[in-house]
C-alpha cells in the first residue's frame, strides 16, 4: 500500500473512533470545546506518531533478534507510558492552559487504545518504520478530526433546545453514531478507485 493510502486508510475508512470504535473514552470527555479537543488530538497525534516509531524499534530492534515477539503488548505499553509522560511534562511547562483543561484526560492517553491499536497494528501488518511513522500519525489525524467535528457539534448543541433527557452524554452519544453511520460510507473501494491499492 502507498504512502497516500496509509493516510486514507487510518484517517477515512479505519478512522479509530468512529470506524473501529477506540479511544471513545477522550472522545467524549474532552470534545465539550474545540480547543481542548484540538490540544487532545494534537497530543494524541504526537503520541501516536512517535508510539509507532519507537515500538517498530523495539520490536524490530529487540523483542525479534531476542526471540521475544509474544512480549509486544507488554513492551509498547511500557513505551507508550513513558511518551505521554514526556507529553504531560511539556505541555505543564509549555502550556499550562491547555494542560488544566484537558486534565484527568491526558494521562488517560497512556490506556487510550488506538494508541496501543495502531502499533500493533504496525506490527501485524509488517510495516517498515516510515510506513509505521505514517500510520502512527494519520490515526493520531483521524482521531483528531473525529474529536473536533464532535466538539463541533457539541458546541452547536448547547445552543438548541434538547430535550433534557438526551442533554448532555446521550446526544452527544447520538451524534457520534450519526457520525460513524456516515464514516461507513468510506470503504477499501475508495482506494481501488483512487488508483491508491
Amino acid at each position: 500500500m502507498s504512502y497516500i493510502g496509509i493516510i486514507v486508510t487510518y484517517v477515512f475508512i479505519s478512522n479509530f473512533i468512529l470506524v473501529q470504535f477506540m479511544g471513545l473514552c477522550p472522545f467524549i470527555g474532552v470534545s465539550k470545546n474545540s480547543e481542548s479537543a484540538i490540544g487532545m488530538g494534537l497530543a494524541v497525534t504526537f503520541v501516536t506518531g512517535v508510539a509507532s516509531v519507537v515500538c517498530w524499534c523495539v520490536y524490530e530492534g529487540l523483542l525479534v533478534p531476542l526471540n521475544l515477539q509474544y512480549l509486544k503488548t507488554i513492551a509498547f505499553i511500557l513505551v507508550i507510558a513513558a511518551l505521554v509522560q514526556l507529553v504531560e511534562m511539556v505541555l505543564k511547562k509549555m502550556s499550562p492552559a491547555l494542560y488544566k483543561a484537558l486534565g484527568i484526560f491526558l494521562p488517560l492517553i497512556t490506556t487510550n487504545c488506538a494508541v496501543l491499536g495502531i502499533a500493533l497494528i504496525n506490527v501485524d501488518e509488517s510495516f517498515n518504520l516510515l510506513e509505521s511513522f505514517t500510520s502512527g500519525v494519520s490515526a493520531g489525524l483521524g482521531f483528531t478530526m473525529a474529536i473536533v467535528l464532535m466538539s463541533n457539534i457539541r458546541e452547536r448543541l448547547e445552543l438548541k433546545p434538547v430535550r433534557r433527557l438526551f442533554k448532555g452524554v446521550p446526544i452527544a452519544f447520538i451524534s457520534a453514531g450519526l457520525m460513524a453511520l456516515a464514516f461507513m460510507a468510506f470503504d477499501k473501494t475508495l482506494l481501488y478507485n483512487l488508483g491508491l491499492v
